[in-house]
């Protein structure tokens, strides 16, 4: 594999997508509509269909997608990765590979043009408006340039992208909005506005906003020199995900966090009940003089930015010594199943 560069490229003229832009305006528009609906003529029973929708596909990018793809925080038994990949395909973030490729990216070039979502071209590129531009080519450089090895060993992430767009379209929205129609006889439209459309939404701007608001509101204690923040918004409206100065110091955490409860952070209880029973095992955990380390070498301004940068557990660039104190709980052997 080619040795990664961290230098950053100069910028290239950005180009509109705009057939990301016509979907985007059309979901609002519907969802909009929905959130009115809500409060004027939606059954109950639609109401917390589409609560519990949002909420268990919301592990698919937190659990799945970010803390154990994209990171590789822990792993995960067959059962848990197809659990997993159902709930992250309900949300419509593009497939798994592409999602990590990104988010790994992300990681190994944050706030710089080599990163997907620059925090650096201000809230609204970083909240959505990558989302609307085509990819630059520094992005897909680098893109190609990391180890995708793993995702490409597991079959249900080359069956999900191999089927992606069959089967995408029909979880996040057609069920949806089909079965609070076909069991309770909800209105068509409500139910496709409120399931489908607000829920899709709700979802994609709480993941946004990990790459907007938790890099620009917050303390960074862990780590003062990059841009990522502590937002307990972010962390309550993504469960979890909001702790973002820790975790771009250390991505391999499972809990994506230095908390030792689940306040603010239910991906961390979704993950520790798999490992209890039997599902998940190796769980990736920083230990507290490891934490401290961390904290003193970036608060006295000694730390200097070099090739610290890491996508995850397994990345080349890794320091020994994080390798060495990382703690690993639940591994497979203590594990029944």
């Amino acid at each position: 594999m080619q040795e990664i560069d961290h230098k950053v490229d100069t910028k290239t003229k950005r180009e509109i997508a705009w057939k990301k832009v016509i979907f985007f305006t059309y979901v609002h528009i519907e969802a909009i509509l929905g959130l009115y609906y809500i409060f004027t003529e939606t059954k109950w029973q639609t109401i917390v269909w589409g609560y519990l929708l949002t909420l268990i596909s919301s592990q698919g990018i937190g659990a799945g997608a970010h803390r154990l793809w994209a990171h590789r925080t822990y792993k995960a038994k067959l059962q848990l990765r197809i659990l997993l990949v159902f709930y992250q395909t309900m949300t419509f973030q593009k497939d798994i590979y592409d999602w990590v490729r990104d988010h790994r990216v992300h990681h190994k070039f944050s706030d710089t043009e080599c990163d997907p979502h620059n925090a650096s071209n201000g809230f609204f590129y970083s909240h959505i408006g990558w989302l609307m531009l085509k990819k630059e080519d520094c992005v897909i450089k680098k893109g190609k340039m990391l180890d995708l090895s793993d995702l490409e060993a597991d079959p249900v992430i080359m069956f999900q992208r191999k089927y992606y767009w069959y089967i995408a379209p029909i979880l996040a929205f057609v069920l949806p909005a089909a079965l609070p129609w076909y069991f309770w006889n909800e209105n068509f439209h409500v139910s496709w506005c409120v399931c489908s459309m607000l829920r899709f939404a709700l979802s994609l701007h709480a993941t946004c906003l990990v790459n907007s608001a938790a890099h620009i509101f917050g303390k960074r204690p862990y780590d003062k020199n990059i841009l990522p923040r502590e937002n307990m918004f972010v962390s309550f409206a993504t469960n979890g995900e909001g702790f973002h100065n820790y975790h771009h110091a250390f991505p391999w955490d499972y809990k994506a966090a230095e908390l030792g409860s689940y306040y603010g952070n239910l991906s961390t209880a979704f993950i520790e009940l798999m490992a209890r029973i039997g599902w998940a095992y190796d769980l990736k955990c920083v230990p507290a003089e490891l934490v401290e380390r961390k904290v003193r070498r970036s608060g006295d301004g000694s730390w200097e930015l070099t090739n610290d940068y890491s996508w995850g557990w397994g990345d080349k660039d890794m320091e020994k010594d994080y390798v060495k104190m990382t703690r690993i709980n639940y591994r497979k052997n203590a594990t029944s199943g």
